[in-house]
């Protein structure tokens, strides 16, 4: 009878991992979550963020319930987020749970959210870190952990698989692929192969296209991330092959500025314009992808034309491409919470592959835990190698240096300066 029982069991194990998909084996897999608190306690756990809902992680909150089924737990909007958020914790209703970014880490006017914070860090809370991606966590001066990723961003392009299909061609995967794919499908008549949002610099198509690239330039060179973060003016020069590779980007006709200034943001209007189904390849960060979903209902064309896409990295260089992987959102726990036993319980719960791929794949965000190969949408991301994977959390560039590369990328792409104009601007851009 024991043999037949464990032959059943063995069964619907197969059954079960076969339902997940060919997920890239993870320890943290087989964990399964088991109250350690008493199961009938009543309190309530309330999360603050700036989203205006949270429909993926409210889903979280209703499987939480399935063990604690007598904590009430919410979710509450606080406008003005990032400026109002240190004043929130300092007030009578602060939020058991709160949203924190790494960017604010080091900063004055920021620091009552890591103030805050529990260490998260701790190994008595339990937390299941080594299911996250270890280069999106924030790296701090003393080793604790004020905030944990719950969901990733990146830069890349949507790409139409129905039109390169159609059109016989290959997604690219190096630079010359890039501009070969774009010359065939012009030649097939599409004529805007590659297009993005190109009014502003800082989610415009030479960002999204060019920050990989530049981190991948200055990853290994401690020096140049120094140089770079102290806006020495010579720093500069590290953002030539960037600015000359901009140039060539633009010279090689992969991209039509003029058909790309009718988007009017990188968000809702980028998503239309690429439901209309006759772009190939459209530039775009993981926050526009999320958005994909919802707005499938709002597009006439896409209703009309439904076809199959997916988000892949944006090959700059014939090396393959660069994965930037960043942080998106991250959860703090308020370390003077009145239910501060029952918040680490339910980040327990929520900090594992399980529960952080449920909830990104809910929100259409890119998880942040070490197997992407679960989400189609995504996926491509997790095919890249490990050598080239970067994080500018890792790295160490600061948001004041990255501001620089974005306005000069932007520059340089749109014509309105030179590259040696744009070199010999470094540390003065947005002055």
């Amino acid at each position: 009878m024991k043999k037949i029982v464990s032959i059943l069991l063995s069964a619907l194990m197969v059954v079960e991992l076969a339902s997940c998909g060919s997920a890239k084996p993870d320890s943290s897999k087989d964990q399964v979550f088991k109250p350690s608190l008493d199961t009938t306690v009543k309190c309530q756990i309330n999360v603050a963020g700036g989203y205006d809902n949270f429909e993926a992680l409210e889903a979280e909150f209703d499987r939480f319930n399935e063990f604690y089924p007598n904590v009430e737990l919410t979710y509450t909007k606080i406008d003005d987020y990032n400026n109002m958020i240190g004043t929130v914790l300092n007030g009578n209703d602060a939020p058991d749970i709160y949203v924190n970014y790494s960017w604010m880490y080091g900063r004055e006017q920021y620091q009552s959210s890591i103030d805050h914070a529990e260490n998260l860090a701790d190994p008595s809370l339990g937390l299941d870190l080594n299911c996250l991606r270890g280069n999106i966590i924030l790296k701090t001066d003393d080793g604790t952990l004020p905030m944990v990723p719950v969901f990733s961003n990146t830069y890349g392009m949507l790409v139409n698989n129905d039109l390169f299909k159609k059109e016989g061609l290959k997604v690219p995967t190096t630079y010359k692929e890039l501009v070969e794919v774009c010359n065939a499908f012009r030649e097939k008549g599409y004529e805007n192969p590659l297009m993005g949002f190109s009014k502003e610099e800082k989610t415009s198509l030479f960002t999204l296209s060019m920050y990989p690239y530049f981190c991948g330039t200055v990853a290994q060179d401690k020096e140049a991330v120094n140089k770079l973060n102290s806006l020495d003016p010579s720093a500069g020069e590290y953002m030539r092959p960037t600015l000359e590779k901009t140039l060539q980007f633009m010279n090689d006709g992969c991209v039509d500025i003029a058909a790309c200034d009718g988007i009017e943001n990188n968000y809702e209007a980028v998503i239309l314009r690429f439901f209309e189904g006759d772009v190939p390849m459209m530039t775009a960060s993981g926050d526009t992808v999320s958005g994909t979903e919802k707005r499938k209902s709002r597009s006439e064309a896409y209703i009309a034309n439904p076809f199959d896409f997916t988000f892949v990295p944006i090959p700059m260089s014939d090396d393959g491409a660069i994965f930037l992987d960043m942080s998106n959102l991250q959860f703090s726990v308020n370390k003077d919470s009145k239910n501060l036993e029952m918040a680490n319980e339910f980040m327990r719960f929520l900090v594992t592959s399980a529960e952080l791929n449920n909830m990104a794949q809910k929100k259409g965000l890119m998880s942040p835990t070490k197997d992407l190969s679960f989400n189609s949408m995504y996926a491509a991301f997790g095919a890249v190698p490990e050598s080239r994977i970067l994080s500018p959390e890792e790295m160490g560039l600061s948001d004041d240096a990255v501001q620089q590369m974005r306005l000069a990328v932007y520059a340089v792409g749109t014509g309105s300066m030179t590259i040696d104009e744009a070199v010999s601007g470094y540390g003065t851009f947005g002055q």
